[in-house]
Protein backbone atom coordinates (compact mmCIF):
# COMPACT_ATOMS: atom_id res chain seq x y z
CA UNK A 1 0.00 0.00 0.00
CA UNK A 2 1.48 3.37 -1.02
CA UNK A 3 1.61 5.93 1.79
CA UNK A 4 4.03 8.32 0.09
CA UNK A 5 1.70 11.26 0.68
CA UNK A 6 1.61 10.76 4.44
CA UNK A 7 5.00 12.07 5.55
CA UNK A 8 3.41 15.27 6.80
CA UNK A 9 1.49 13.55 9.56
CA UNK A 10 4.02 10.89 10.32
CA UNK A 11 2.56 7.99 8.36
CA UNK A 12 5.56 7.84 6.04
CA UNK A 13 5.87 5.17 3.38
CA UNK A 14 5.82 2.30 5.84
CA UNK A 15 2.97 0.61 7.61
CA UNK A 16 1.28 2.24 10.57
CA UNK A 17 1.74 0.98 14.09
CA UNK A 18 4.26 1.66 16.82
CA UNK A 19 7.65 1.48 15.10
CA UNK A 20 10.72 3.58 14.56
CA UNK A 21 9.89 5.84 17.48
CA UNK A 22 6.49 6.70 16.00
CA UNK A 23 3.30 6.04 17.92
CA UNK A 24 0.57 6.12 15.31
CA UNK A 25 -2.09 5.59 17.95
CA UNK A 26 -0.97 8.89 19.48
CA UNK A 27 -1.12 10.55 16.05
CA UNK A 28 -4.69 9.35 15.57
CA UNK A 29 -5.55 10.67 19.04
CA UNK A 30 -3.91 13.99 18.14
CA UNK A 31 -6.03 14.38 15.00
CA UNK A 32 -9.14 13.44 16.99
CA UNK A 33 -8.32 16.01 19.69
CA UNK A 34 -7.54 18.72 17.14
CA UNK A 35 -10.82 17.98 15.35
CA UNK A 36 -12.98 18.26 18.48
CA UNK A 37 -11.25 21.42 19.74
CA UNK A 38 -11.52 23.04 16.30
CA UNK A 39 -15.15 21.99 15.97
CA UNK A 40 -15.96 23.52 19.37
CA UNK A 41 -14.34 26.80 18.24
CA UNK A 42 -16.13 26.65 14.89
CA UNK A 43 -19.61 26.94 16.42
CA UNK A 44 -19.09 30.49 17.76
CA UNK A 45 -17.16 31.35 14.58
CA UNK A 46 -20.24 30.42 12.56
CA UNK A 47 -22.52 32.43 14.84
CA UNK A 48 -20.26 35.51 14.69
CA UNK A 49 -19.70 35.41 10.93
CA UNK A 50 -21.47 38.30 9.19
CA UNK A 51 -22.54 36.18 6.21
CA UNK A 52 -24.05 33.47 8.40
CA UNK A 53 -25.80 36.11 10.51
CA UNK A 54 -27.27 37.68 7.36
CA UNK A 55 -28.39 34.31 6.00
CA UNK A 56 -30.10 33.43 9.28
CA UNK A 57 -31.47 36.93 9.86
CA UNK A 58 -29.68 37.15 13.21
CA UNK A 59 -27.56 40.26 12.67
CA UNK A 60 -29.39 42.31 15.30
CA UNK A 61 -29.34 39.49 17.84
CA UNK A 62 -25.71 38.34 17.47
CA UNK A 63 -23.72 41.36 16.28
CA UNK A 64 -21.91 43.44 18.91
CA UNK A 65 -19.09 45.97 19.04
CA UNK A 66 -15.79 44.16 18.79
CA UNK A 67 -17.28 40.92 17.47
CA UNK A 68 -14.81 40.96 14.58
CA UNK A 69 -11.93 40.80 17.08
CA UNK A 70 -13.55 37.87 18.90
CA UNK A 71 -14.03 36.19 15.52
CA UNK A 72 -10.36 36.84 14.72
CA UNK A 73 -9.23 35.36 18.07
CA UNK A 74 -11.36 32.21 17.72
CA UNK A 75 -10.26 31.76 14.11
CA UNK A 76 -6.63 32.20 15.11
CA UNK A 77 -7.07 29.29 17.51
CA UNK A 78 -8.52 27.10 14.77
CA UNK A 79 -5.87 28.18 12.25
CA UNK A 80 -2.84 27.64 14.48
CA UNK A 81 -4.06 24.65 16.52
CA UNK A 82 -6.31 22.82 14.07
CA UNK A 83 -4.34 23.84 11.00
CA UNK A 84 -0.92 22.97 12.42
CA UNK A 85 -0.71 19.45 10.87
CA UNK A 86 -1.38 20.97 7.44
CA UNK A 87 1.09 23.81 7.94
CA UNK A 88 3.70 21.32 9.14
CA UNK A 89 2.90 19.14 6.12
CA UNK A 90 3.39 22.14 3.83
CA UNK A 91 6.94 22.59 5.11
CA UNK A 92 7.67 18.86 4.75
CA UNK A 93 6.36 18.81 1.18
CA UNK A 94 8.28 21.94 0.22
CA UNK A 95 11.44 20.55 1.80
CA UNK A 96 11.21 17.47 -0.42
CA UNK A 97 10.12 19.62 -3.36
CA UNK A 98 7.00 17.51 -3.77
CA UNK A 99 3.98 19.73 -3.17
CA UNK A 100 0.82 17.71 -2.68
CA UNK A 101 -2.42 17.81 -0.70
CA UNK A 102 -0.93 19.37 2.46
CA UNK A 103 0.42 22.22 0.37
CA UNK A 104 -3.00 22.80 -1.16
CA UNK A 105 -4.77 22.74 2.22
CA UNK A 106 -2.15 24.94 3.90
CA UNK A 107 -2.32 27.45 1.06
CA UNK A 108 -6.13 27.59 1.20
CA UNK A 109 -6.32 28.05 4.97
CA UNK A 110 -3.45 30.55 5.01
CA UNK A 111 -4.96 32.74 2.31
CA UNK A 112 -8.34 32.69 4.08
CA UNK A 113 -6.76 33.45 7.46
CA UNK A 114 -4.38 36.23 6.45
CA UNK A 115 -6.85 37.94 4.10
CA UNK A 116 -9.61 37.80 6.73
CA UNK A 117 -7.21 39.08 9.38
CA UNK A 118 -6.33 42.02 7.14
CA UNK A 119 -10.06 42.77 6.75
CA UNK A 120 -10.51 42.76 10.54
CA UNK A 121 -7.69 45.28 10.86
CA UNK A 122 -8.87 47.68 8.17
CA UNK A 123 -8.64 46.30 4.63
CA UNK A 124 -11.94 46.55 2.73
CA UNK A 125 -13.65 43.22 2.14
CA UNK A 126 -15.47 40.36 3.81
CA UNK A 127 -13.94 37.85 6.19
CA UNK A 128 -13.69 34.16 5.35
CA UNK A 129 -13.19 32.86 8.87
CA UNK A 130 -16.15 30.46 8.80
CA UNK A 131 -14.87 28.94 5.56
CA UNK A 132 -11.41 28.61 7.10
CA UNK A 133 -12.77 26.89 10.21
CA UNK A 134 -15.06 24.48 8.38
CA UNK A 135 -12.32 23.54 5.89
CA UNK A 136 -9.94 22.74 8.74
CA UNK A 137 -12.65 20.75 10.53
CA UNK A 138 -13.43 18.68 7.43
CA UNK A 139 -9.75 18.04 6.69
CA UNK A 140 -9.00 17.04 10.30
CA UNK A 141 -11.98 14.69 10.33
CA UNK A 142 -10.91 13.17 7.01
CA UNK A 143 -7.33 12.61 8.15
CA UNK A 144 -8.47 11.18 11.48
CA UNK A 145 -10.79 8.71 9.74
CA UNK A 146 -8.16 7.84 7.13
CA UNK A 147 -5.41 7.19 9.67
CA UNK A 148 -7.72 5.14 11.90
CA UNK A 149 -8.94 3.09 8.93
CA UNK A 150 -5.47 2.41 7.54
CA UNK A 151 -4.13 1.46 10.97
CA UNK A 152 -7.09 -0.88 11.58
CA UNK A 153 -6.90 -2.44 8.13
CA UNK A 154 -3.18 -3.12 8.34
CA UNK A 155 -3.55 -4.57 11.84
CA UNK A 156 -6.27 -6.86 10.45
CA UNK A 157 -4.04 -7.90 7.54
CA UNK A 158 -1.15 -8.54 9.90
CA UNK A 159 -3.31 -10.85 12.04
CA UNK A 160 -4.74 -12.55 8.97
CA UNK A 161 -1.27 -13.28 7.56
CA UNK A 162 -0.07 -15.05 10.71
Amino acid sequence: MDHSGHQEHGMGNAHPGAHGGHNHGAMIADFRRRFWVSLALTIPILLLSPLIQRLLGLEAALAFTGSSYVLFALSSGVYFYGGWPFLKGLFAELETRKPAMMTLIALAISVAYFYSSAVVFGVQGEVFFWELATLIDVMLLGHWIEMKSVLGLLAHWKNWCK
